[in-house]
């Protein structure tokens, strides 16, 4: 027989993997849950979207264009990926050789990201993402978007993850990266 409280330390590990669990499932269903109903949530959308994507059309580039690029046999024609969005999710999986500059909603992962812009010329074709969450609601993507774009990058595109990273890239099968523990 268990003592207890080793009895009470096991129910209450249980417990936190139950917790846990839950809040991975709401990350995970939200966007879903999100999208399927609401009925606003498509127009509402399209109008955020126009008005606050500092990026055009031309400056997108679609998961399997990505992937084709990446795959070039001339290394001088892959662009090079950077990851904005959040270190858990980075670590969790990511484009094949994309680095990581921390949120660009925060200062810290701004800073970090023009600190790494630096050392690139800015003819570089460069490709930014997040994936943290619906496109047209992430924090991180418009202001490094700007930032890179302000200080001259011609070759400046962002990778269309309309819905996340989960679902829009390694939800559909595309090579992942996953971080060195």
């Amino acid at each position: 027989m268990q003592s207890g409280s080793s009895m009470k330390l096991r129910l209450l590990l249980v417990a936190f993997g139950i917790i846990e669990a839950i809040v991975m499932i709401a990350l995970v269903a939200k966007p879903f849950y999100v999208r399927a109903f609401s009925s606003t949530a498509k127009p509402q959308a399209s109008q955020e979207k126009a008005q606050s994507d500092p990026w055009m059309a031309s400056e997108t580039v679609t998961p399997a264009d990505l992937m084709k690029e990446l795959g070039d046999s001339d290394p001088a024609k892959r662009p090079v990926v950077a990851c904005v969005g959040f270190k858990f999710l980075y670590d969790g999986g990511h484009v094949p050789g994309a680095s990581f500059h921390g949120p660009a909603s925060k200062d810290e992962g701004l800073a970090d990201l023009k600190a790494w812009a630096q050392g690139l010329p800015k003819s570089s074709n460069v490709v930014l993402y997040c994936g943290c969450c619906p496109m047209v609601r992430c924090p991180n993507l418009r202001p490094a978007f700007a930032a890179l774009h302000d200080v001259g990058f011609a070759r400046l595109r962002v990778l269309l993850l309309p819905t996340n990273f989960a679902t829009d890239w390694a939800g559909k099968g595309y090579a992942i990266e996953r971080s060195k523990q």
